[in-house]
Formats: C-alpha cells, structure tokens, sequence
C-alpha cells in the first residue's frame, strides 16, 4: 500500500543533487576560474600529500647530515689551532729563557818592556870590586812607567780642558729664551673732531728697544666718536705697560685716555 501510495506520489527524490550542481555552477559564475584553480589546487596538494612529506622528510635528514659534517670540520680547526698555540707559546718560553750569547772577549797581552842592556866599559880589577850597594842606587834611579803616566795625565787634562772650553763656548752662543706679551691698546681722543689718522701716527712715532706696533683699526664708541684699537708686542724685560702708557699720553692734544684692551704673555 505504501509503495503503491509512493508512487502514485509526484516525489523528487534527487532534489539535493541538483541543488549542489546549481550552486556550483554560481559560485563558478561569481568566482570566476580563479576559484576553480584554487579547487583543483586544493585537490592536487590534498592528492599529492604524502609524497611532499617523503620529499621534505629527505631534506631535514640530508641537512641533518650536513650539519654533523660542519661540526665535525669545526671541531678539526679547534684542535689545529689550539696545537698552533701551544707550539707558539712553547717557542716564546724558549727564547725568553734562553741567555744572551756573550760578546767574545779580547786577549790582552802583557806589555813588555823591552830590557836593555847595559855595558859597562872595561875596568881594572880594583874597579870591579866596589862594593854592589853602588850598583843598587843605580838601578834604582831607572824608572821605566813612571814618565809615560805622567805624559798621558797630562794630554789626558788638556783634552778635557779643551773640551769644557769648547762646551763654554758654545753654550754662551745659543740665544737664552726671550719672554714676550702681546698687547692690545685702546686709545681713546677727546671728540668727534680728533684727527684719528695724526694721532694713529703719533702713536707709533713711540719707538723703544724691544716694541713693535702691529694692525691697528678704528672702533666705533657713540656719538661719533671712534677709538683707535692697536696691537703691539713687547719684551717684558725692556717695555713696561706703565712707559708705554706714559709715552702715549704725552700726546695731549690728541690722545684722552689709553686702556689695556688685552694683554697674553707670548
């Protein structure tokens, strides 16, 4: 009854078939062939699996070797080196353990006096038989070293002399260190109608032993009025800031005041 009910029955039995179908027809419709490149990728790796796991298994295993092989080198160039190094500090201990070898020695042989030898002139028997003391007083008044260590004592002081003097000498002709300052000289007129130029040349008419005037250049005060700023240089033991002042203001009619701008020892 039920079979016979079924049918009669108007049933779709494989409806979800053509669902899929139609929905992937869709989404190759919106995806585009891009998607069914991805689906057939993803059908391929799932496919090919297994074998890329062999391969990749094959790698590690070969790196894995290689790398034993490294530590191996490695450890060969460690022993080498460290060999190296006990040889070269066994070399160093040597040499600076063994002794200096010692200069050859000079032989120096005695001096000989060359003897000389006297003869007497024939005498008579009476002659010969004075007593020896005569003999011995003679023989003493020989002196064979004592008249050449004086002739060297002699030569020996005159060189040295000689040498001291030439020393002397040649100390006093070097130059001794002359200390020197550098000033800086602000000289100030009275107005705006001083002639700068006349008192700039009134300035350096003050010549002395051991002063030389340098660059000089007119400085703006106010009001119109300029300043002459010049530099010089002195010997300390010949010039003093006090004379140089005082020679300065000697020139009333166009100098007011002088100030030490700066002052550096040279």
């Amino acid at each position: 009854m039920a079979a016979d009910f079924l049918s009669s029955e108007k049933i779709w039995f494989e409806k979800f078939k053509y669902d899929d179908a139609e929905r992937r027809y869709y989404e190759q419709q919106v995806n585009g062939p891009a998607g069914s490149s991805s689906q057939q990728q993803s059908a391929s790796t799932s496919s090919s699996g297994p074998g890329d796991q062999n391969e990749l298994l094959s790698r590690i295993s070969h790196l894995e070797v290689e790398n034993q092989n490294l530590h191996s080198v490695v450890a060969d160039l460690q022993k080498a080196i460290f060999k190296l190094e006990s040889r070269l500090n066994a070399l160093e201990k040597s040499t600076s353990h063994q002794p200096s070898p010692v200069p050859p020695t000079q032989k120096v042989e005695p001096f000989s006096v060359p003897s000389k030898k006297v003869e007497l002139p024939s005498a008579s028997p009476a002659k010969k038989a004075e007593p020896a003391a005569a003999e011995e007083d003679d023989d003493d008044d020989i002196d064979l070293f004592g008249s050449d260590d004086e002739e060297e004592d002699q030569e020996a002081a005159k060189v040295r002399e000689e040498r001291l003097r030439q020393y002397a000498e040649k100390k006093a002709k070097k130059p001794g260190l002359i200390a020197k300052s550098s000033i800086l000289l602000d000289v100030k007129p009275w107005d705006d109608e001083t002639d700068m130029a006349k008192m700039e040349e009134c300035v350096r008419s003050v010549q002395m032993d051991g002063l030389v005037w340098g660059a000089s250049k007119l400085v703006p005060v106010g009001y119109g009025i300029k300043k002459l700023q010049i530099q010089c240089v002195v010997e300390d033991d010949k010039v003093g800031t006090d004379i140089l002042e005082e020679e300065i203001t000697k020139f009333e009619d166009y100098v007011q005041s002088v100030d030490i701008a700066a002052f550096n020892k040279i």
